[in-house]
């Protein structure tokens, strides 16, 4: 293998007249090449990840580039090849689940492909918040925009998208104008309800998310067809803010309502502060009330008592997000439709037929 002398060295001034220390000068692709022994041009192929490189040739330049430290230029990949490598993700709150599991799986998968993810955080939802985040991305250089929050702030808001710039959106009924990727609600809400109806109970009652939320109407209008479908009561509905606390006051209200014998929550964490309300009240889940939640976040099968709950697959909607993003990218076109990821019913020890079938 070749030598390379070391990257040559300038200062502001002469010694001793107060000038700056002496600044290395950036390292080029050339000392790259002339330190692995090979072309500019394999240094080239091998910072783009062009598949055209044999594994040993490949090797020595990488180990060219950490000896000398080595960057690569981005900006100069990105007008050779027409891209930034860069996926934007708009989304408003990492506070809940979804969103947070949902976001790191899009980080995983984007470094997987080459690419990184930059993290636009919408504060509140506000028609400038939003058009704030689209104007800030046009601005930046990505290729792609995954957007995490809900699609009728996208109607109202007059939001203009950067030029060739891909989108999907997570978790919407947007399919006919947009690319969207999202678990199925519907489905999901719809098992729980038939687990509770098969083991004998007369209805369900159901504490719902938010109006504002997408998922949480998707979930509550199943939990209504369901019903109907089978020609139950439908009981009041109960609403939350998706926090355990919201959940406990919903479980007070429920404690009062003497039929009340089995609760579909629409997620998790409401799920636990159910739980709570009815051990307070004396109410023993599930002896006298089965309990049923949405998402089986990792601590579901530590609630006392382990909560039967619908899994939500985030990896894999964080997965078909970036491939939606990137076909997009590679191919030039714009998608639209809405790809569904399954759900699946968890059944622990939550639920139970009602006590006087037993």
């Amino acid at each position: 293998m070749s030598t390379i002398r070391p990257p040559e060295t300038f200062s502001a001034g002469p010694p001793g007249t107060g000038s700056r220390p002496p600044r290395r000068r950036r390292v080029s692709m050339a000392d790259v090449a002339r330190l692995a022994g090979v072309s500019a041009q394999t240094v080239s192929r091998v910072s783009t990840g062009h598949p055209g490189v044999v594994p040993a040739t490949r090797e020595q330049v990488l180990t060219a580039m950490r000896q000398l430290g080595y960057r690569p230029n981005g900006a100069a990949r990105a007008l050779k090849y027409g891209e930034f490598r860069t996926i934007g993700v708009v989304l408003f709150t990492l506070a809940t689940t979804g969103n947070s599991r949902t976001l790191e799986a899009i980080a995983t998968y984007a470094a997987e492909a080459g690419y990184v993810i930059t993290l636009i955080p919408v504060t509140s939802p506000t028609q400038d918040r939003v058009d704030g985040a689209f104007t800030r991305l046009g601005e930046l250089a990505v290729d792609a925009v995954i957007v995490i929050m809900e699609v009728h702030l996208l109607d109202t808001a007059t939001v203009v998208l950067p030029p060739g710039v891909h989108v999907v959106i997570v978790d919407s009924d947007a399919g006919e104008r947009y690319c969207v990727v999202d678990t199925d609600q519907a489905h999901g809400a719809r098992q729980a309800i038939h687990h509770l109806l098969d083991l004998g109970h007369r209805t369900v009652w159901h504490v719902a998310g938010p109006p504002e939320s997408f998922a949480a109407e998707r979930r509550a209008l199943a939990w209504r067809g369901a019903l109907r479908e089978a020609g139950r009561r439908v009981p009041p509905l109960r609403r939350g803010d998706w926090s355990a606390e919201a959940g406990y006051r919903a479980g007070l209200e429920l404690v009062e309502e003497p039929d009340c014998t089995a609760v579909f929550v629409a997620n998790d964490q409401m799920a636990l502060g159910v739980l709570r309300a009815f051990h307070q009240r004396g109410r023993s889940v599930p002896r006298d009330v089965s309990v049923v939640g949405f998402d089986d976040i990792a601590e579901a099968g530590s609630f006392i008592p382990p909560l039967t709950t619908v899994r939500q697959d985030f990896a894999e909607v964080g997965r078909r997000c970036v491939e939606a993003a990137l076909r997009q990218v590679r191919t030039g076109a714009t998608e639209t439709g809405t790809t569904l990821v399954p759900t699946r019913l968890v059944l622990r020890d939550s639920t139970a037929p009602p006590r006087q079938q037993r």
